[in-house]
């Protein structure tokens, strides 16, 4: 087994060409925006996403493809281990938008490219900051599916944590259903609270069946909390299991 202090020297340069990779990969997106190439910008973030794995010497598995429609539009719910969970899902469905906190945006290059993306930031949930943030989300479900994770934040030990309720406000302003997804190996990856990549670790990606509107709306807030975390967490597993 490869020590950790391999796996540390080794991502120092992995990170350094991923920012560097990145940054190129945002100057062609905001050019893209700039002629007002959606579809092209589509098409480079998900090449870019999959590309992200490529440069960790990691192969992504993705399970369930089958399970998104094009025509529909969708809340992608899934766990929160690390920051590569948004590139998994970027890798599968660029077209999607992103709701989660402000502080992504601080991240260097990548809080630009989150910003071609139409990211929503968190912020204080005050009543006028909370309002504003219901209200560009709905504008953004109205054209295209939107992503959250419900946890809030990266979880610090691998298990899943308990899921707040932001969604539903959503789900039950729109007539949207919801695409559970679950992510396997990212804390072993990069978790929040460790600087180095783990070159080691087995990710997959399983798409469930999508939970329809009329499925849920009539259940009270917890129940849908559990009907969706509990399916989400039917696939989760770590990799020393």
């Amino acid at each position: 087994m490869i020590s950790s202090g391999i796996y540390k020297l080794l991502s120092v340069p992995v990170f350094g060409i991923l920012y560097v990779y990145t940054g190129v990969g945002v100057l062609l997106m905001i050019l893209l925006s700039w002629l007002n190439a959606r579809k092209p910008v589509q098409v480079l973030t998900h090449i870019w996403a999959r590309s992200v794995f490529l440069i960790m010497c990691k192969r992504l598995r993705i399970q369930g493809r089958e399970n998104i429609s094009k025509k529909e539009k969708y809340i992608v719910i899934a766990n929160h281990a690390s920051l590569f969970d948004i590139v998994a899902i970027m890798s599968f469905y660029p077209e999607v938008s992103w709701f989660g906190h402000e502080r992504l945006l601080k991240v260097p290059i990548f809080g630009r490219f989150l910003k071609l993306t139409d990211y929503v930031p968190f912020k204080e949930p005050t009543i006028t900051n909370t309002r504003h943030m219901l209200e560009q989300l709905i504008e953004k479900a109205k054209n295209r599916s939107v992503a959250l994770f419900p946890e809030g934040t990266r979880t610090l030990d691998g298990r899943i944590s308990p899921f707040y309720r932001g969604f539903i406000y959503l789900f039950r302003s729109r007539e949207i259903g919801i695409l559970p997804v679950t992510l396997n190996g990212f804390y072993d990856l990069k978790p929040k609270n460790r600087f180095y990549i783990n070159f080691g670790s087995k990710l997959d990606v399983v798409i469930h069946k999508p939970i329809p509107r009329e499925e849920l709306i009539n259940k009270t807030d917890n129940e849908i909390i559990d009907a969706v975390k509990t399916v989400v967490e039917s696939a989760y597993h770590t990799n020393d299991k």
